[in-house]
């Protein structure tokens, strides 16, 4: 399906076009929908205020708090990197190979619904979004150039995680009888547990792991991202607070028209949306680079220097590394098993090469994606940590550093915002649908309640803004991770099988490499 057909843009055009009218009326919705939002914040803050505490519990560490999901990600990374050999090293040019299709039989026809480039950039465009703009901002901010430097670092490791949990998505993925696929760690945790004689605890894993991920989908994956695009529509071109029912429904559109026709659409139009995002991003990122070139030896300066030391930023060296291991961890989602929904979808009957090919994810989005963003704010040399609440943070840091070079690239980030929240919002509206599905079952009446549900909530999120629920919706997506890593662990034995059996293949020839 397209996702700009003429009757969408007539649409488009005559929502703007008609603005005038649409801004008193949508003045008054708003209010409504505020007064609605305050008392479900309240809600939200009182009865479940004590889930946000909980999942982001944080322990003393010098003259800053850790908080310990962060290292149950970073720990877990650590320990899948040295069970699998430093695997995201040793075969990077083989993933690279199959996501080139170099062992892809052309006159197969393997069960699923989307190839191994597909898969990847829709995995990645629900990862490469917001978080590499504003996060990278905020952690910088607080933890100085020196953050860049650990964020690196859990990038690497991350590596590894995307690879055990993307090859399980795979192994245990169920193919239905239309030939549509639904998979991921509700699958591999119900499934491969009860494999090994653990039923009940792969059933209360795999449930809880939906239930988080909806959570997840409906707020940060849907809500955020809309309510954060308007926003930069606001600061980039000054369209009105107020319009953001307009922008909503344009969103909600475009959104719909997309994941109404399920994974091969998605795959379709994330396949062309995530290179040229990423391209406009890194370009305006090289021509900034490239501007400064003399500053460039300096910023990575400062980057290793504040990594060690942390001088001048708040907690020091423990600061410093806090917050790169928190912005990494947030942005690539390794660990949390988001992704392994979306490459359970590819077509292959060889589960590791999925696994191989997921573990790039984190290089491209976090080692490559983040550090540029942080190599942007170095070079203009306005992030005064610590931050004190005063100075500039988050993506008025990045969008102010991008600036420092060219005034227009405002306008530039405005249109890589948008595109990256529009992206984020149709791979989680898959990933809360296949939570959705395993819950409920798998009928287009469950399908499209949930689809519908989704963008109604897109229009919901540009209009208002919420608290509680967007910290709420953030603690699930990470809580989420509780669930699969849990799990993970008991079935690294499995991944390491069939990484053994795959590369035992590749080396007799019996997989054959075909370009």
């Amino acid at each position: 399906m397209k996702i700009f057909n003429g009757k969408l843009l007539i649409l488009i055009f005559a929502l703007f076009s008609s603005s005038r009218v649409w801004a008193e009326e949508a003045t008054g919705f708003a209010a409504t929908l505020s007064s609605f939002s305050a008392g479900v914040d309240g809600f939200f803050n009182t009865y479940f205020g004590w889930f946000v505490n909980a999942v982001f519990f944080s322990v003393p560490m010098g003259d800053t708090k850790f908080p310990l999901i962060v290292g149950w990600l970073f720990v877990a990374a650590l320990i899948f990197t040295l069970y699998f050999g430093f695997i995201q090293f040793r075969k990077f040019k083989l993933s690279i190979d199959i996501v080139r299709g170099k062992y892809t039989d052309p006159n197969s026809k393997e069960e699923g619904e989307v190839s191994h480039f597909q898969a990847l950039t829709t995995a990645l465009s629900g990862t490469v979004g917001l978080g590499n703009i504003a996060g990278v901002g905020v952690a910088l901010a607080i933890g100085g150039p020196g953050a860049t430097f650990w964020m690196i670092v859990v990038g690497l490791l991350g590596m590894a995680s995307k690879f055990v949990e993307c090859t399980l998505g795979v192994k245990y993925r169920t193919i239905l009888p239309s030939g549509a696929v639904s998979g991921g760690p509700m699958y591999y945790l119900r499934d491969a547990l009860a494999e090994q004689g653990k039923p009940g605890l792969g059933k209360f894993l795999a449930v809880g792991f939906a239930i988080m991920c909806i959570f997840g989908a409906i707020g940060g994956g849907n809500m955020f991202q809309a309510n954060q695009a308007h926003a930069m529509l606001n600061y980039a071109f000054g369209i009105p607070l107020e319009y953001g029912i307009i922008t909503g429904v344009v969103l909600a559109a475009l959104v719909f028209s997309v994941i109404v026709g399920g994974m091969p659409s998605i795959a379709s139009v994330t396949e062309k949306v995530v290179p040229w995002m990423a391209g406009l991003y890194v370009g305006m990122a090289l021509i900034v680079i490239f501007a400064n070139l003399s500053q460039v030896g300096p910023a990575f300066s400062a980057i290793i220097d504040g990594a060690f030391t942390g001088a001048g930023v708040a907690g020091g060296f423990i600061g410093a590394l806090i917050q790169g291991l928190k912005r990494a961890t947030f942005s690539n989602e390794a660990g949390v098993g988001s992704a392994a929904i979306a490459h359970s979808a590819v077509k292959t009957k060889e589960p590791v090469t999925e696994g191989l090919v997921s573990l790039l994810e984190p290089f491209i989005d976090t080692v490559v994606i983040c550090t540029m963003t942080a190599l942007v704010i170095t070079i203009a040399g306005l992030n005064m940590a610590p931050f004190d609440g005063a100075g500039l943070t988050g993506v008025t840091l990045t969008a102010a550093s991008f600036e420092a070079t060219a005034g227009f690239f405002k306008y530039l980030l405005a249109i890589a915002v948008i595109m990256f929240a529009f992206s984020t919002m149709i791979s989680w509206s898959y990933y809360g649908l296949k939570a959705w599905t395993y819950l409920f079952g798998e009928s287009g009446v469950a399908e499209m309640i949930f689809k519908l549900l989704f963008c109604l909530f897109v229009i919901v999120g540009a209009t208002i803004k919420f608290g509680a629920v967007i910290d709420f919706s953030d603690a699930a997506i990470f809580a989420m991770s509780i669930f699969n890593i849990a799990g993970l662990y008991f079935l690294m034995p499995i991944v390491k099988a069939e990484l053994k059996s795959f590369t035992d293949r590749v080396k007799s020839g019996e997989i054959k490499r075909y370009k």
